[in-house]
């Protein structure tokens, strides 16, 4: 890899840093509940060729924001631990000859921990990779087999073992609210997690999507998700436990002992600018006369034409009004228990929130204002969040 650029200030709640996203669109297979952009190829993918499309499209993006120094990288999916070291170590050092990188930049990969992609670890490291994420989703074999996951326990803790003994910094994901789960178990599911050796952990209730496998088999009766006094426990004992194990929620569905949250996730949340770069990505950049937002192509193949062609995957981009730059912000910001500052709202918008219905939301405890600029939405106000949201957008 390239020399990246000198330290710079800590980002934080007014520094939302700049990042990169890099997406990689193949799965070995497709689970269940996913309604990410990905797919399954049975025919292998010419990797190189990828990585050459993903180099020209950050070039693209590198010639309209190019003095910005990046202080996050994130391979997500899909399943990014299906590609190559020599392929994401390609587009790495593409970035790094098209910007300048912070040094305590946070480059993370998501992966998978099943076997054949875990002897890969050893080769992300070295192409650059100081952070990874890893799709465990559940710590019972028959739960995997219902998620259709194609890995079982002990390849997960082996992964996990793995991931931190060769990675800085390390993360996992877990998938709860699932059919017939108590309280109870998933305390203990969650408290064996931790005492992995975690020091984050992404922990999402379990939602029927659209156009997914589990919408068809909800929907026709196949399964049942718990009931909502047993979703709000199964919450409740969430932020419980992380809470009394040192890793606190900073954000509705993630958890990390403190100064070890997602940088590159935080830079989503604080509405900063990050360029999105492969088959369905998606990017937002605040470009001299106005901020944007762009969306690439979702099929894989379309996308790559498309690059070749003309540099870019786009379908399109989008230059945000004032009023939906504001919403976007409320949306992301009130995910985070930093909260939002009230005056960049109102420099993004060019409106002030509405005054009474802001009082009623501290009234009935969904809101709190922890100083005279910034207001959070509070641990009720997260299980209510899109509502809250809705409330406090609205003319």
């Amino acid at each position: 890899m390239l020399n990246s650029a000198n330290k710079l200030a800590k980002p934080g709640p007014n520094h939302p840093g700049f990042g990169i996203y890099v997406h990689w669109p193949f799965c070995a297979a497709k689970c269940p509940y996913c309604d990410f952009n990905s797919h399954v190829r049975h025919k292998p993918v010419d990797q190189m060729r990828f990585a050459r499309a993903l180099e020209k499209e950050l070039s693209h993006y590198a010639s309209r924001v190019p003095s910005q120094t990046v202080t996050s990288i994130f391979f997500g999916g899909g399943t990014p631990s299906l590609m190559e070291p020599a392929t994401v170590g390609h587009v790495l050092d593409a970035i790094h000859r098209l910007w300048n990188v912070d040094r305590d930049a946070e480059i993370t990969l998501e992966a998978n921990p099943t076997s054949v992609e875990a002897k890969n670890f050893k080769g992300y490291r070295d192409a650059g990779i100081n952070r990874v994420s890893m799709g465990v989703q559940s710590l019972h074999d028959e739960q995997l087999r219902f998620l259709g996951r194609m890995h079982d326990v002990e390849q997960a803790k082996y992964a996990i073992k793995l991931a931190r003994d060769i990675f800085p910094r390390m993360s996992f994901d877990l998938i709860y609210a699932r059919p017939d789960q108590t309280p109870q178990s998933w305390s203990d599911e969650l408290n064996e997690a931790i005492d992995l050796a975690a020091d984050h952990l992404s922990l999402y209730q379990l939602t029927i999507e659209q156009d997914t496998m589990f919408h068809k088999l909800y929907h026709s009766g196949k399964f049942k998700l718990p009931d909502e006094d047993t979703s709000v426990a199964l919450y409740e004992v969430t932020h419980e436990t992380c809470e009394a194990r040192g890793l606190p929620a900073y954000e509705i569905s993630n958890h990390a002992r403190p100064g070890e949250e997602s940088r590159h996730n935080l830079t989503y949340w604080r509405y900063g600018d990050y360029v999105g770069v492969g088959a369905g990505a998606h990017g937002r950049l605040t470009l001299p006369n106005a901020r944007v937002a762009t969306s690439n192509e979702y099929n894989p193949e379309r996308w790559l034409e498309l690059v070749e062609e003309r540099e870019i995957g786009a379908r399109g981009e989008e230059i945000l009004s004032l009023e939906e730059q504001g919403d976007e912000f409320l949306v992301m910001g009130l995910r985070v228990k930093e909260g939002i500052s009230l005056e960049r709202y109102q420099s993004l918008s060019n409106r002030t929130l509405n005054g009474k219905r802001l009082a009623t939301m501290i009234e009935h405890g969904l809101i709190e204002q922890i100083s005279d600029d910034r207001i959070r939405a509070t641990r009720e106000g997260f299980f209510l969040l899109n509502s809250v949201v809705a409330e406090l957008a609205s003319k």
